[in-house]
């Protein structure tokens, strides 16, 4: 554009007019030569001419796992789909009319992609299946195969040796070939090992086979292939069915949701399925808070098996634990390294206190030489609990209650708001820079807290108003939705089984065992008590069992939430990153199972605190939008997408050569994983248009 004005803006002479007319000739001639679809390996749309593809994805289920596992992976991709459960009675039956009609255009497909739970499930008529392969036929629309048995129906062998193999896949790597690449699958840069928490338990199954060989009707291309045992041939585990114009993704392994080895391959199943071009979006989150900085945090006992000042009975007494200023070198080092930054949650008195006793803080200065090179975020200045008045006659403690009406007595708005307002001034006093909206309180406190207090303190929403608090923390694994607390919406922080009260690896490993272990090994019993959310576990050994066991499985749960587009926190403490500083093997641990795998166009990214809070925001909004709030399809190469009213917020992905207007026109949205998105404001009478490549 920049060139294109500075054309205008100058007398060109008839012979320069001329020489700039066939260059333009030659760079249209060249442009138009190029197939668009070779510059980002997205797939040609294959609709025809004058038909309408609407953007939304058709689930039929029967409620096993893998087709249930791509139903969440749609939701958390925030792709929109119609689902019909194969149970219900009341279904509707799936005919010509339910699946396509007609528009101002033409012919219209109410679906852009199918998902069933095999190639032909038992709950689905053979009229179904008909009225299904015609539609498919008909506009191009690909079908997902959730789980399948390789036959030559599906263009594979018998899964028997030479040609194939069947049983338990745990430590299976599969790997995706030239073909899946171009595919969807571009994001895995390494092969997929298929999960195996449990030796001595079959945790997966499924089966490999090689494609038959292709006929003037049918071929077979494989996506994903595995080492078949026994043999120095590989097998298909993903690949596509292609029989005419019709094309099925036929998977030949059972999965959940909760492996790893799908969430790494789920995405990948939704780009295939709608060529790279639906209405969702999808990042790969990682942000870790560090609570507590400049203040203490008390020693877990190993001979008491508690905590003094909170649940020792005995008089047991402890070194409290806090940060050096070695511990900042340490870290400055590490996030240096890794390019992952801890944000620093702290309360400020804690390096008041120190310097009053000490003369100074060396921690505060250590920070300070750094140039306060983390983001931080107010953590309160004493640490108070700031919802009812704990009284601890009692272990564990409950709320005091006013002996003339025996109502709860809360913690006043004033108190709230001097633990909000002096930590501000703290930070301000030393130059940290923080924002003063984000507030996360003590232990999540004044929020409630089960058993104890199952309401808010009634006076923190005033108090977050009073201090211009917009975002407030909470802890995800009692309050995990997003909600309004008076003007702050809520951020759920993920916990990390790296205590607060741990230094040590022998700490660690000492109060895991205590929580996690039966009374008969020695332990607290809660996971005998509480079966439905703890799972009992045999003593791990003092010395090995972090390494061993905690790090691999806190791993593997972080990692998780990466996957699943989670854009919510992940919380330890300053104790964490002091002695035998046992949160960066964690960390370690999340980045080797994450970047061994995943391509640098999915770099992991670390959203701000409020940046989280907006993008969980945004989620709700949208899948709280009201059906009919707006259109989204594909016409000619091109994707619209209108609101019927008022302005409407919609995550869109596209291949990588889509853009905004044709010929030069601006490139759409971000690049991520082999593919562009953003979220979109669509406001009414004025719809988004974007030329597809191909």
């Amino acid at each position: 554009m920049r060139l294109a004005s500075a054309l205008r803006r100058r007398a060109l002479g008839p012979l320069r007019r001329a020489a700039f007319r066939r260059f333009a000739y030659t760079l249209v001639a060249v442009l138009l030569a190029v197939p668009l679809a070779t510059i980002d390996q997205a797939p040609a749309r294959a609709a025809a001419a004058g038909q309408r593809i609407d953007l939304r994805v058709l689930l039929v289920s029967d409620g096993s796992p893998t087709v249930e596992a791509i139903a969440r992976e749609l939701t958390q991709e925030h792709v929109p789909y119609a689902e019909v459960r194969l149970d219900n009675p009341s279904r509707p039956v799936i005919t010509s009319s339910f699946l396509a009609g007609t528009a101002p255009t033409g012919p219209r497909a109410y679906y852009q992609a199918v998902v069933l739970p095999n190639a032909a499930p038992a709950g689905m008529t053979a009229a179904e299946l008909e009225a299904l392969a015609a539609f498919e036929t008909t506009f191009g629309v690909r079908q997902v195969n959730a789980y399948v048995y390789p036959n030559a129906s599906v263009g594979l062998s018998a899964p028997v040796a030479p040609d194939g193999w069947g049983g338990t896949l745990d430590g299976l790597r599969v790997a995706t070939t030239s073909a899946g690449r171009s595919a969807g699958f571009s994001y895995l840069a390494a092969p997929v090992a298929f999960e195996d928490i449990d030796p001595t338990v079959g945790e997966s199954f499924g089966y490999l086979a090689k494609p038959l060989p292709s006929t003037a009707t049918q071929s077979f291309t494989t996506l994903i292939d595995g080492p078949i045992p026994g043999t120095s041939a590989r097998g298909s585990l993903i690949g596509v069915l292609k029989q005419g114009a019709r094309e099925q993704l036929v998977l030949t392994a059972a999965m959940n949701a909760s492996q790893s080895h799908f969430q790494f391959l789920a995405h990948g199943l939704i780009t295939w399925a709608t060529r790279g071009v639906h209405l969702g979006y999808d990042r790969n989150y990682f942000s870790v808070h560090v609570d507590d900085v400049f203040a203490y945090d008390s020693r877990w006992s190993i001979t008491g098996r508690c905590t003094p000042g909170e649940d020792c009975r005995n008089g047991e007494v402890t070194a409290d634990i806090r940060m050096q200023s070695s511990d900042v070198d340490a870290l400055m080092s590490y996030q240096n390294a890794n390019m992952v930054k801890p944000v620093m949650v702290f309360n400020g008195n804690g390096s008041v206190e120190y310097a009053a006793t000490h003369g100074s803080d060396p921690l505060l200065s250590k920070f300070r030489s750094y140039g306060w090179a983390q983001p931080w975020i107010n953590h309160t200045y004493n640490h108070d609990y700031l919802g009812c008045i704990q009284a601890f006659e009692v272990v564990p403690w409950r709320c005091a209650s006013d002996p003339g009406t025996g109502e709860t007595v809360w913690r006043s708005q004033s108190d709230i708001q001097s633990e909000v307002s002096q930590n501000i001034d703290f930070a301000r006093a030393n130059r940290i820079p923080m924002d003063a909206t984000e507030l996360v309180t003590g232990e999540h406190s004044g929020l409630f807290l089960l058993p104890q207090q199952p309401t808010d303190n009634p006076n923190l929403a005033p108090a977050l108003a009073a201090t211009g608090i917009r975002f407030l923390g909470s802890d995800n694994s009692r309050d995990p939705e997003p909600r309004q607390v008076g003007p702050a919406g809520t951020v759920p922080r993920h916990p990390m089984s790296v205590f607060f009260n741990a230094a040590t690896r022998a700490e660690e490993v000492s109060e895991y065992n205590w929580l996690y272990t039966s009374r008969e090994d020695g332990g607290s019993g809660l996971c005998s008590d509480n079966p439905a959310t703890m799972t009992c576990i045999a003593p791990l050994d003092p010395a090995t069992g972090f390494e061993s066991y905690i790090v691999p499985l806190e791993g593997r749960i972080d990692l998780m939430h990466i996957l699943n587009n989670d854009p919510r926190p992940h919380f330890a403490h300053q104790s964490n990153l002091t002695e035998d500083r046992i949160l960066y093997p964690v960390l370690d641990e999340i980045l080797r199972r994450y970047r061994s795998v995943m391509s640098s166009t999915a770099p992991l990214v670390q959203p701000t605190f409020k940046g989280a809070g907006q993008v969980l925001a945004r989620d709700r909004a949208w899948s709280d939008l009201p059906q009919g709030s707006f259109s989204a399809y594909t016409l000619n190469g091109w994707l619209t997408v209108e609101a019927s009213a008022g302005t409407v917020n919609v995550p869109i992905t596209v291949p990588l050569s889509t853009r905004v207007s044709w010929f030069l026109g601006t490139l759409f949205g971000e690049r991520y994983a082999g593919e562009r998105s953003a979220w979109a404001s669509i406001r009414a009478g004025r719809p988004l248009h974007l030329l597809l490549p191909g």
